[in-house]
C-alpha cells in the first residue's frame, strides 16, 4: 500500500490540463497573427523549419515529467511494517460528574468546565500512560475507552456536556464500577481511578464501590469541585428551583469524598482556581509501580520519491533535447 507523507502537494496535478488549455490558446493567438500577414499557408512556407508537432511533443514530455515531479514531491512511502511497541505507564480511568450541579458557578465560567480545562491540560502532560473517560450524573457511561490517543480523548472531552448522560442524579458508586469494568486485560499493578464531583452522592453506596476496587489494586482518587456554602445552579436563563420553589444551592461534600479516598487507598484534593488538583494525584500516580503494555503499530516506511524524481528529470531532459525546430536530417534522401 502507498502512503503519501505530503499528500497535499498531489493538488497539483490538477495543473496539467491547463498546460494544455494554454497552449492551445497560444497556438489560436499565433494563427490570428500569421493571418494579419497574410495566407496561412503561404506564411508557413516562408517558416520551413517551424513545426508544430515537436511543440506538442514537448508539451506531452514535459507534462509527464511533472507528473512524475509532483508524486516524488508528495513523498510516496510502501513497505511499512508492523513492529511490537513496547511502553511503561499507568492506567488512568478519569471519571467525570455531569450531573445539574457541575453548572455551578464556584468556579469560572463553571465546575464542569474548570474540570475539562483541567484535565485537558493533564493529557497534555501524559507521555506513555493509558487514559480513559467516563461520564455519570445518575448513571455511569465510558466516553472514552482506554487508550493512548491522546488527541481523540481531548476530542471527546470537548464535547462533553450536562446532557452527555440523561438520567440525573450523581451516582459515584456505578461511576467506580464501570471504571474497574474498562481497564484493559493487560493492566494489574498500575491502575488509577480519579473521581472528580461535588461529591453529592444521592443513588448508591461510592465507599463499597471504593473498597471493593481497592481490593483489587485499583487505587481510587478523588477531586472536590466546589464550595461548602454552596452556590445556586444556572439553568435555562435562570436560577433552579426544587418542587416548593425554592433556589437549589449544590454544596461541596468533602466527608463523602474523604471517605472513598480512605476506602480506595487514595486521595482526597479539594480542587481551587489555579491549582485544580490533579497535578497532584498524578505524580502520588507516578510513584506507583509502572505497567509494561505492548502494541502493535505501523513503522519504518521506506521513501520512493526519489525514484519518482529521477524519471521527472529523465522526462524534463528529454523535453529539452526534442527542440523546436524541424530536424534537416533525412533517414532516406532521394
Amino acid at each position: 500500500m502507498i502512503h503519501f507523507a505530503q499528500a497535499q502537494y498531489l493538488l497539483l496535478l490538477l495543473l496539467i490540463p491547463f498546460f494544455f488549455i494554454l497552449y492551445t490558446i497560444v497556438l489560436s493567438l499565433r494563427r490570428k497573427r500569421v493571418r494579419k500577414f497574410g495566407d496561412e499557408a503561404l506564411v508557413n512556407q516562408l517558416m520551413p523549419s517551424y513545426t508544430k508537432g515537436k511543440a506538442w511533443i514537448r508539451l506531452v514530455l514535459f507534462s509527464i515529467g511533472f507528473f512524475f515531479f509532483v508524486i516524488g514531491l508528495s513523498r510516496p512511502q510502501i513497505g511499512a511494517k508492523l513492529k511490537e511497541h513496547e511502553t511503561k505507564g499507568a492506567e488512568i480511568m478519569i471519571v467525570l460528574d455531569v450531573s445539574n450541579s457541575m453548572l455551578a458557578e464556584d468556579y469560572s465560567p463553571n465546575r464542569l468546565e474548570r474540570a475539562k480545562l483541567a484535565i485537558s491540560r493533564l493529557v497534555d502532560k501524559l507521555r506513555d500512560d493509558r487514559i480513559g473517560l467516563i461520564v455519570f450524573a445518575g448513571n455511569a457511561f465510558v466516553q472514552l475507552p482506554i487508550t493512548t490517543d491522546y488527541v481523540s480523548a481531548k476530542m471527546f472531552l470537548n464535547s462533553i456536556t450536562t446532557e452527555s448522560v440523561p438520567i440525573q442524579g450523581t451516582a459515584i458508586g456505578d461511576a467506580i464500577n464501570t471504571a474497574m469494568r474498562s481497564f484493559s486485560a493487560q493492566s494489574e499493578k498500575s491502575r488509577a481511578i480519579i473521581v472528580i464531583t461535588d461529591g453529592e452522592n444521592h443513588e448508591d453506596d461510592p465507599v463499597a464501590a471504593a473498597t471493593q476496587a481497592a481490593e483489587t489494586g485499583v487505587r481510587v482518587f478523588t477531586i472536590g469541585v466546589g464550595s461548602p456554602e454552596g452556590k445556586p445552579i444556572p439553568f435555562e436563563g435562570e436560577l433552579m428551583k426544587d418542587k416548593e420553589g425554592n433556589i437549589v444551592v449544590t454544596r461541596l461534600d468533602e466527608k463523602v469524598l474523604q471517605d472513598v479516598a480512605v476506602a480506595g487507598n487514595g486521595v482526597y484534593v479539594r480542587a481551587g482556581n489555579s491549582e485544580f488538583g490533579l497535578n497532584p494525584v498524578i505524580d502520588d500516580i507516578r510513584k506507583m509501580e509502572d505497567e509494561r503494555y505492548s502494541s502493535i503499530v505501523f513503522e519504518e516506511y521506506d521513501e520512493q520519491f526519489m525514484y519518482f524524481l529521477g524519471i521527472a528529470l529523465f522526462f524534463f531532459a528529454l523535453e529539452m533535447l526534442v527542440g523546436d525546430r524541424r530536424s534537416k536530417r533525412h533517414l532516406f534522401k532521394r
